[in-house]
Formats: structure tokens, sequence, C-alpha cells
């Protein structure tokens, strides 16, 4: 970690280039509307016990765009100066053109947009470097496209070798296999292009995997295994495995994958792990994403990021929830783990991620009502109630955020009564600690109001909405679809803050794909799901920057464009709060910028592919 003393950064010679922009440059004169249309910028004198200040060359500009604040205080603005890895000034062209010196690196907006770096709300970092590094299925049309993968897997593997995948959604195929149970096909075609190789599939939500014969051998499951708690095997009739491992079910499996896995070298180990960090940073960048929140890592994986981030490995800022430990480890060991901003900081650490419930695709979700298309269960709860409230003690003691993964209706109503309870009885201000519900897919009307009215931000996907909307109807049913699902705009109406992001590799990291679902809710059926809970553009842009932000406390580092803030910036090719609606999907990221370094640049990326 480098450690710079932020209040020096902020109020040395950063205090007189505050004092330039803000009274004297661009005033605060006007402020961000739906449309982003540029506020006319005010001159006023500095204070008169202020000496003049001295204007200091930036080491980059950027100029002759639009540059939208995201700073409901500021105007938007032409030019953006920085220097080292803060935010200097913003104004017109002419008046960012007294920062131009001769060393000054200069960008030629030619209009474009410009906002603040995207904030991916809930991702899993190094499940996205590794879903890189195995067979993708997300792009599998039907249960046969999947067999041909592993075929192709199998004939470039040595006998033993285990075959891994993630990202199949038989809701997304264009057909089944005529023998499937609860709309799954059997692994008997698996087991029969890989009868020698373990094989282990993960669903595209992460909350159900599917594994042939060899893999459930090697898992110690039989026909006598009995369901876990949280989780299922799913069987025929006659009680076979059908090779489906629903919730906490794949706990089994997966723990013959890590002794598996335990056999590589520390070394070869060490070499996967930096390639996942490198490739699921490549892939953030791309999209825009300066900082990622990523939604759980042990204690071990942190201890691996703290080490790349002091030799400089870490390409995006990282908030990490701590994920997978029991409270007595937490008890024990959160307070060496808490970890602030400090100065160009790229990894920090102060929230804890617990599951009250699984996900609805996969019937998990824990509902009030029984499933439409399953009327014998209403989910599963993946973790004790007892445990998570334990779990929140242990973070008001420690200063931890509580981030707590609840999808379905009784779900959240169930993680909101617990954040109250603890609240209550440890007679602490509930709205000081934002505390999230992560996903907060289906909230009952009742529930809604009290998201604003508790401070509990709600860190949804804008395109879980729009890539689930097509089925969620089968699994509640029309009217409980409409009622209950993705109510952005009666949390947001409610004076709740909503932090956006893609649930990455669930969906893709594309913010603009997320973006637009947030605003279209356009399914890719071309029908809008219940779109009268749409977000406004300029709120869809705030739950990408300055929301994420506050969600994870960095209101004051990042999230908009003001000086004395980190130079976090994306540079985009069409105009996201302007241009027509449909036109949306076809914006890309030109440019993506973190503490002032060009970490992206698609125009380079393309010259040298051609090269």
């Amino acid at each position: 970690m480098e450690f710079i003393d932020n209040k020096a950064a902020r109020h040395g010679l950063s205090r007189w280039i505050v004092i330039l922009m803000v009274a004297g440059l661009s005033a605060c004169g006007g402020s961000n509307d739906e449309t982003g249309d540029t506020a006319p910028l005010q001159n006023a004198a500095p204070n008169a016990e202020d000496a003049t200040p001295v204007v200091v060359s930036a080491d980059l500009v950027l100029r002759g765009g639009k540059i939208v604040t995201v700073d409901d205080n500021l105007a938007d603005a032409e030019a953006i100066a920085i220097n080292g890895y803060l935010i200097t000034a913003i104004g017109s062209n002419e008046q960012i053109a007294a920062y131009i010196g001769a060393d000054t690196q200069v960008i030629e907006l030619n209009g474009r947009l410009v906002t603040p770096g995207f904030i991916e709300g809930h991702g899993h970092y190094m499940s996205l470097g590794r879903a890189r590094q195995i067979l993708d299925l997300s792009t599998a049309k039907n249960w046969q496209d999947i067999v041909n993968k592993v075929a192709t897997a199998v004939d470039k593997a040595e006998p033993g070798e285990w075959i891994f995948g993630r990202g199949w959604h038989q809701e997304k195929w264009d057909s089944l296999p005529a023998k499937q149970i609860d709309g799954v096909p059997l692994n008997d075609s698996l087991n029969e292009v890989a009868p020698k190789n373990p094989v282990y599939l993960g669903h595209a939500s992460g909350h159900a995997a599917f594994a042939n014969n060899a893999a459930l051998e090697a898992g110690g499951i039989t026909d006598a295994t009995p369901d876990p708690d949280g989780g299922t095997i799913v069987r025929t009739a006659d009680n076979v495995a059908t090779g489906l491992l629903r919730e906490n079910a794949q706990d089994i499996v997966e723990a013959a994958v890590d002794a598996y896995q335990s056999r590589l070298s520390p070394e070869e180990n060490d070499r996967l792990m930096r390639e996942r960090v490198a490739l699921a940073g490549q892939e953030a960048l791309y999209f825009g994403v300066t900082s990622f929140h990523d939604a759980g890592a042990s204690f071990a994986t942190i201890d691996f990021m703290k080490k790349l981030e002091a030799t400089g490995d870490l390409p995006v800022r990282l908030y990490v929830m701590v994920r997978g430990e029991s409270n007595a480890e937490m008890a024990e060991k959160l307070p060496s783990y808490l970890q602030t901003a400090e100065g160009n900081d790229f990894l920090t650490v102060r929230s804890i991620k617990r599951q009250i419930d699984g996900a609805l695709g996969a019937h998990g979700a824990w509902l009030l009502e029984p499933y439409e298309d399953m009327p014998s269960t209403s989910g599963l709860v993946l973790e004790p109630v007892s445990a998570i409230e334990q779990t929140a003690e242990l973070a008001v003691a420690n200063g931890f955020q509580v981030n707590t993964h609840a999808i379905g209706t009784r779900a959240n109503r169930e993680t909101l009564d617990i954040y109250e309870r603890i609240w209550e009885k440890l007679d602490v201000s509930g709205k000081d600690l934002r505390w999230r519900v992560e996903h907060a897919q289906h909230i009952h009307p009742d529930d809604v109001p009290r998201f604003g009215e508790l401070g509990v931000i709600a860190a949804m996907q804008g395109i879980h909405c729009t890539s689930d909307g097509p089925w969620i109807p089968s699994r509640m049913g029309q009217a409980r679809t409409e009622s209950t699902s993705y109510p952005w705009r009666d949390l947001i109406n409610s004076g709740a803050i909503i932090a956006n992001g893609t649930d990455v590799p669930v969906e893709p990291i594309s913010v603009i794909a997320s973006y637009y679902a947030s605003v279209s809710r356009m399914t890719n059926k071309g029908e809008r799901f219940y779109p009268a809970q749409v977000m406004t553009r300029m709120e869809a842009l705030k739950s990408y920057t300055i929301n994420n932000a506050y969600a994870a406390f960095e209101e004051d580092l990042k999230g908009s464009l003001t000086p004395g803030k980190y130079a976090d910036i994306v540079v985009l090719s069409q105009d996201i709060l302007t241009i027509p609606e449909a036109q949306i999907p076809m914006t890309e990221v030109d440019f993506t910028i973190i503490g002032g370094q060009v970490k992206f640049d698609r125009q380079a990326r393309l010259t040298a592919a051609v090269l």
C-alpha cells in the first residue's frame, strides 16, 4: 500500500487548486440535470485572506468534451486538469488552457462524454479471472453445445484431470433434452464423453452446478447421500443423482475440487492467481470500471491482494468484503484486516458478506410464498439467521459494514429485521453504518419503504432484471412478479440509495449493458419488464458512480469529478444521457483512466491489433 497523507494531499498544493476551481474558474453555479446540459460557469474572487493561488501545469488535461461531474454542487464543463492521482480543476477549454504546460499530456475529446470512472457495485473479482481460465458456457444455446465443449476439452486432457466450466443457464437455451428434471438434463451424455474425467460445470448464477458421475464419485455422493442443510442433490424418481447440485450441495463436490487443486505447487498456484487478477483487470478496464466491489474474499485471498497492492500489481481499485470465514475466525482477525483508503489506494477492506438465501433461477431464493412452478418449496436458507446476527454484532464492534445477500421476498424482510434488531440491541444508528442488502431483487411492497427509512443500501444489478425478466413469472407468477421484482422507482421514491453492478461473472461486466437495462428494462426478447420502475438516465449514472462510492464510505475520494478527488475517469464514444435510448448499447469506452494514468485506450488497442 502506498501510504500518502490524504489530508496533506488535499490541503497542501491542492488547497489552492480547489480554491481556484470552485471560487474562480467554475463556481457552483449550476447542477447536473437529466440531460446533462452544461450550466453556465460563474466567476468569483478568492477570499481576501487567501494569497493569490498559483496555477501549476497539469500532468494530464482532457479538453473539448462534455464533462458530467455527477457533483450536484458543480456545473458540467468542457475540460479537466489532473496532477498526480488527483483532479486539479474543471472548467471551460479557455480556463483549463492555463494548466497546459510543455510536459502536459493532452487528450482531445472532440465532443465526447466524460464521466467519473464506473464503480462495479457487486461482482466477484477472482471468479471473473477464473471464468476466463475455464470453459465459458455462457453462450451455449442448448445442452448439446455444452456437451460438445466438454468433449473437446476431454480430448486435450489426461485421464483423471478435472474439466471445469461456468456460465450455463437452462432458461436461456433454445431447447431441452427429452430426459430432464426440473428443466435441467441428466448427466448421461457427460458420462459418455468424459468417463474418466471429473466434470464440474457452474451455473451462471453460481447457485447451482452440474457434475458427471466421476465428479459425484470424487465428492463421495451416492444414492444414499442426504441433502445438506441449505442444499439439494437433485435425483430421479428412482433416487439416482442427476448431476444437478443446488446451493450448499455444491460444497460436497467442491471439497473434492479443493483437494485436487491443493496438489498444485505454490509457484503454480501463485501463477494462476496472478493470471486471474490480470484477466479480471483487463476486462474491467475495457468496460470503464475503475473500482470494483468484490463481494466475497477469504482472509487468505485478501493477504494475496495485499501483496499485489504493495508491488503495484492490482489493475483496478478493490473494495473487498470478507467472506467464507467463521464468526470465531472473524472475532480474532477482523481488527487486523480493517483497511480504509490512504493516499492513492487500490485496496480497502471494511465490510463482511453474508448470504441468507440462494438464487431464484435455482429455486433457492427464500420467498414469503411457495414457488409457482415448484409449490413444494419456498426456497432455501443458506446461512442461519442466528449466525448472521452474530456476524452483525462483530461488525459493529470492529467497524465493519454488513452486506447480506438476499434475493427473495422473505430473505429481504428477514435481513431488514436482523439489521433492526442488532441496531436496537447495540443502541447504534443504523443510517451511519450504511449496511447493505446485496441483490434485493424481490421485495414485498410493505418492505420497500424500510430501505429508505433505515438507511439500508440496495446493492442491485440492473442487468439481472432484463436478463432474468423473461422467466421470472414462471417462478413467481405475473401478479407477484409485478408487485415485487426490481422495484427501483419505488425504492428511489422512498429515499433509498441504489448501488448498481453486474454480479460478474454471473453477467458480463459491461456497465453500458447494465446502464441500458436500468433506464429501459428492455429484455432480450424486445419487451419491457414493468417499465414503470425504470431509473432516469442521471439516476442510473449516479448508481454506477457516486452511489457506489457512498456504499463503500468513499464518496470523499471518488464517484464524482470534483477537484481533490481521485482522477478516475471514463471517456465514452456517445453521450448516454442524451442519445436515443436504442443507441445506448452501442456506446463504447474510449478511455479508462485511474489515478491520472490512462489504463485503457480503445483506439491504441485497435491500432495495435491491426499491426
